[in-house]
């Protein structure tokens, strides 16, 4: 495991570089491109408009994914300044999924811009960055499974064997307490009497490894999807659907306990069994809509891309800018 890739030495001691936060920066740039690509060739949308949108949505979806951790781990936190630190981990996808779909969404309403074309703009980015945030969460050791049995083939609890890090292990001014171990090792030592001397953890399920394989399953989808796409709105409550039924059904074999839980339902669950069936309907009701419509042509990967959108004239940018002056004054 390499919770830390490498330190950057300041004045103030070395600023350790997370392995999580390279991974979360790393689906951030994929994300940016394909959005770009996908938003313009196929949705005819301007590529100033996809920016703000990106920005708004990346933002809303960090800080949602954040606010989930927080309200499921609130015993965790010993000063409010540990509430923002995210370069070790801390986020939970469904919490990013919600936040940034509401970002975007209050945003386009307020430019008066239909949310769907942008939701399956983005919806392969949610599969991407599955893949990659879940290989940081590797790499640091947490959200891992439950244990292995005996018999389980050598291989598999060579993935799943957790070490015991050292004690070193990212210090410095940005770690005002450093690790003792990797998540599964310390929650080992807790709950199944592993000696505190031991070299790593018991073998676990490698969940990380599995749901990254599974985000790059749901981009091959969403993709296949895009291909095909015959409504707006299809590729994202697809993936919505595939995705909630296997999140449902990885928690069965998770074992970290930052999840949270009620009523025998891991917070995860409980969400996917919310969004699923809305998902479902919301295909459905487009489909038929679209349906009685006549099925009126969308942007697919199947289509030619459109040429890129004009840019406004000097005319046009100068009404918007009086436009914009009028609002603000007139909310005065």
């Amino acid at each position: 495991m390499y919770p830390v890739l490498f330190t950057i030495p300041t004045p103030w001691g070395g600023l350790p570089i997370f392995s999580y936060g390279v991974m979360l920066g790393l689906s951030m740039i994929v994300a940016w491109y394909l959005v770009m690509w996908l938003g313009a060739t196929r949705e005819g949308l301007h590529r100033d408009l996809m920016a703000n949108t990106f920005l708004i949505t990346a933002g809303s979806a960090l800080v949602g994914s954040r606010i989930l951790y927080i309200l499921t781990n609130l015993g965790e936190f010993d000063s409010p300044r540990e509430l923002f630190d995210i370069r070790s981990g801390g986020l939970v996808a469904y919490g990013g999924f919600l936040g940034g779909f509401a970002g975007a969404w209050a945003f386009l309403h307020y430019k008066k811009i239909s949310l769907l074309p942008w939701a399956d703009v983005v919806a392969p980015t949610l599969a991407t960055g599955l893949m990659f945030t879940r290989v940081g969460c590797y790499l640091y050791g947490c959200d891992f499974g439950a244990r292995l049995s005996a018999d389980a083939p050598a291989w598999l609890k060579s993935l799943g064997t957790f070490p015991h890090w050292a004690s070193t292990a990212g210090t410095g001014f940005a770690c005002a307490s450093p690790p003792t171990g990797s998540p599964a090792f310390n929650h080992h030592v807790q709950e199944y009497d592993l000696a505190r001397d031991a070299a790593a953890s018991f073998p676990v399920h490698p969940t990380q490894l599995y749901e990254s394989l599974a985000g790059l399953a749901l981009f091959a989808l969403t993709m296949f999807v895009w291909k095909k796409r015959s409504f707006r709105g299809q590729p994202l409550f697809v993936l919505v659907m595939a995705y909630g039924v296997w999140r449902f059904f990885i928690e069965m074999v998770r074992d970290d306990p930052e999840r949270g839980a009620l009523g025998g339902f891991t917070t995860s669950q409980l969400i996917s069994l919310a969004l699923v069936p809305i998902a479902g309907f919301a295909y459905f009701t487009m489909h038929r809509r679209a349906k009685a419509l006549g099925m009126p042509p969308v942007g697919n990967l199947d289509s030619p891309p459109l040429p890129p959108p004009p840019e406004p004239s000097d005319a046009e940018k100068r009404e918007a800018k009086k436009r914009t002056k009028k609002k603000s004054s007139s909310k005065r």
